[in-house]
This record gives structure tokens, C-alpha cells and sequence, in this order.
């Protein structure tokens, strides 16, 4: 019985430790949201994500386009696969409609790292809060995002979105 015991809290104890230094390695990920020495990196990225969308929650159709490659994949879990110019339809149709929306990152889910001779790839969560006309604004949907950023010519342009794991409110 003795024997007993001491495995039970040998094992309370282990599991214990496990679940306490994985809270404490999510703590640093999510407190660093960047990887080692890319912190330059992280704002810029956190800045370029901030005008593309500050264009979209204005509904600035110009300068909203200037962020997205020609050569543009869009992979949605519920919306399949779209290109650019899928997109950029998709966008004048949302632009053009009574129904308003406004797209914002959930605090601490950004997070940002380097792709050697390429960019970067930004993820996140992120929510959609609609507003349709003569209501108040409500939250509509909230899914996880990936973009892949490439810099050309100094300039930072998308070259392919994952948007996934929708929930629809």
C-alpha cells in the first residue's frame, strides 16, 4: 500500500511539473511573439498588418490591393482556394454592401518570424465585428490566420494567406 501510494504522488507530482513549466514556455512564446533577434521584424510586420487593415476597415479599395502579390493564394477552410483577382472581387462586393466590416487582432496572438531570402510569416488570431445597417456593431466571426509576407524591391507584399478554424458568432 505504501508503494502505492508514493506512485500516486510521485505521479501527481510529475504532472504537476509538466503542466507548470508548459505554462511557463507558453508565457515566454506568447510574451516574445517574435523569434529570437527578429524584434525589428515583428513591429514592421505589425505595422504593414495594421495599415492593410486599417485600408480594409475604411474600405479603401486602392491602397488595400497594393498589399496583395499578383500571383496571390488564398487558402479559406470554408471558401476553398482564391486568387487575386477572386479576392480583389470579393473585396469591391464587401466594400459596396449596406453590411460593414471590421476586422481586429485578438491582444497577445500575433506573432511573427523570418523566412531566410524570402520575408516573413505573420500568424494570429483575429476578429470579424459586423455591422449591419441600423444595428449596432456585433462579433460575426473569429478564425486563426497565417500570411506570408515577401519583401521585393524594399517593399512588403502577401503572397499567400491561410485562413482556418472558423467561428461563426
Amino acid at each position: 500500500m505504501k508503494t502505492l501510494n508514493t506512485s500516486i504522488i510521485y505521479y501527481l507530482l510529475i504532472t504537476l511539473f509538466a503542466s507548470c513549466s508548459t505554462s511557463i514556455d507558453n508565457k515566454n512564446i506568447q510574451v516574445s511573439n517574435s523569434s529570437p533577434g527578429s524584434t525589428g521584424l515583428y513591429d514592421t510586420i505589425k505595422i504593414m498588418d495594421s495599415i492593410l487593415f486599417h485600408a480594409y476597415n475604411t474600405r479603401d479599395f486602392e491602397k488595400l490591393k497594393t498589399f496583395f502579390s499578383e500571383d496571390l493564394e488564398f487558402y479559406h477552410d470554408l471558401g476553398g482556394v482564391t486568387n487575386y483577382q477572386q479576392n480583389m472581387d470579393a473585396f469591391k462586393k464587401t466594400f459596396s454592401s449596406d453590411r460593414k466590416v471590421r476586422r481586429e487582432i485578438v491582444a497577445g496572438s500575433l506573432e511573427v518570424y523570418p523566412i531566410r531570402d524570402y520575408g516573413s510569416v505573420e500568424t494570429g488570431i483575429h476578429r470579424f465585428y459586423v455591422i449591419e445597417k441600423g444595428q449596432k456593431e456585433k462579433l460575426g466571426s473569429e478564425a486563426k490566420f497565417v500570411q506570408i509576407w515577401q519583401k521585393k524591391d524594399s517593399k512588403w507584399i502577401i503572397t499567400r494567406v491561410i485562413s482556418y478554424g472558423h467561428q461563426e458568432y
